[in-house]
């Protein structure tokens, strides 16, 4: 933990009449957690909490990412997991930035840039147009805002300016009976055809348009956003369909099959794109708008224990929590009301439900219990179950809550 952090958690400690000597884990006993749901803890404390749940998570994860230790994983995801161009690190990182926007940890920063360097600040070029090859460029871009390292977004630049020369045309269906592109789930990835590409990808655009002034870059992830949000947003649940395989497809117990990962990809994504996008962009009315819609749709089908099940219209379908799902969602409904865009008091209560959730899953050492596993609709999951996105998704979380003043 940096000074600043030590230096502000011990203020707030003192603040609340604690004993220097006191853990900050053992402020939170699980009796104080419950107070949360009714409001008697104060917005002071809930940042407390969420500067002490976040700097647990970051550095447990970390340290596991700079001992190249993935023996806490399913030997299966060892490879995909254990390399920053691709989409799993590359959530995690997502997460980790904004945590440091709100500490300054140098220490993380540092690790950040260290991780960017030695990677080159290249993408994974095997798949130049996937999604989910771009969101490492993210961090790069952040780098370059945060420290000026001008070379950090160079090689997004080039793969992108190829994006633009060819663009790909490809329908949105995901039919993955059709030859596609070997590690395709269809051809249609060339282009977002699927919820999570949305969290994935458009805001490395925007950001790569903000530093280099270039509009091209924004209006090509505005029309791409636009153009899947349409195809797979369902006005009626306000909700999206992870892909077009899911427009008819029903449950074991005959619900529509909206998955929570997939939605919390997207809802996440939305306070990321509407910081970045810039302050007159014709377009910002409409993702607020959307994000409202979404926000009402999430926000009613909530669990009383604070999580969204894996299947958000069945929850029946799997009864045990999910986190990754849970984390992203609440991010998005926190930042929300902590920028004035959802006043119902009904989002409030739904943050602090869902936070207080996240705080149950974080074992004390800062490993994220009850993360599903890699996949693309509601599948089982373990409380020891855990992934470097699922982190990633409870940093946004915590890092939204140490703004908390509701």
């Amino acid at each position: 933990m940096n000074n600043k952090v030590y230096i502000a958690l011990t203020i707030v400690v003192a603040y609340l009449g604690l004993t220097a000597c006191q853990s900050i884990s053992n402020v939170f006993s699980d009796k104080s957690s419950d107070k949360l749901y009714s409001g008697a803890v104060s917005t002071v404390t809930i940042q407390l909490q969420a500067l002490e749940i976040g700097q647990r998570v970051a550095d447990w994860q970390v340290t596991q990412i700079e001992a190249d230790n993935y023996d806490y994983l399913a030997a299966r995801y060892h490879d995909a997991s254990s390399k920053p161009q691709h989409w799993i690190q590359a959530a995690f990182y997502i997460g980790l930035t904004e945590w440091v926007e709100v500490t300054d940890n140098n220490v993380l920063l540092s690790h950040i840039e260290t991780m960017a360097k030695e990677q080159n600040y290249a993408l994974r070029l095997s798949r130049g147009k996937h999604a989910d090859d771009h969101a490492i460029g993210q961090t790069y871009l952040w780098l370059t805002e945060r420290t000026n390292n001008k070379f950090a977004f160079e090689p997004t630049k080039q793969l992108f300016d190829q994006i633009l020369a060819n663009p790909s045309t490809v329908t949105l269906e995901m039919d993955s009976s059709k030859k596609r592109p070997k590690a395709y789930e269809g051809a249609c990835q060339d282009r977002w055809c699927w919820a999570d590409a949305l969290f994935m990808a458009p805001r490395t655009w925007i950001k790569l348009g903000n530093i280099t002034g270039e509009d091209r870059y924004i209006n090509f992830a505005d029309k791409e956003f636009w153009a899947t949000v349409n195809y797979l947003f369902s006005e009626k649940h306000g909700l999206y369909f992870r892909d077009s395989r899911y427009f008819d497809q029903k449950s074991d117990n005959g619900k529509p099959v909206f998955w929570s990962r997939g939605n919390g990809w997207v809802f996440a994504a939305l306070p990321l794109i509407i910081d970045d996008l810039p302050k007159d962009h014709p377009s910002r009315a409409r993702y607020i708008e959307l994000f409202k819609k979404n926000a009402a749709g999430l926000q009613k089908i909530q669990n009383p224990n604070g999580y969204w099940s894996a299947s958000l219209l069945d929850p029946n379908k799997v009864k045990t929590p999910e986190v990754s799902g849970t984390g992203f969602i609440t991010y998005g409904l926190a930042w929300g009301v902590n920028n004035g865009i959802l006043t119902d008091d009904s989002y409030k209560q739904s943050v602090i439900k869902g936070w207080n959730a996240l705080v149950n899953s974080v074992q004390n050492n800062g490993r994220v219990n009850w993360v599903q596993q890699v996949g693309k609709s509601p599948d089982p999951v373990k409380k020891t179950d855990t992934q470097l996105y699922g982190a990633g998704a409870v940093l946004l979380a915590a890092s939204e809550m140490t703004k908390w003043t509701k």
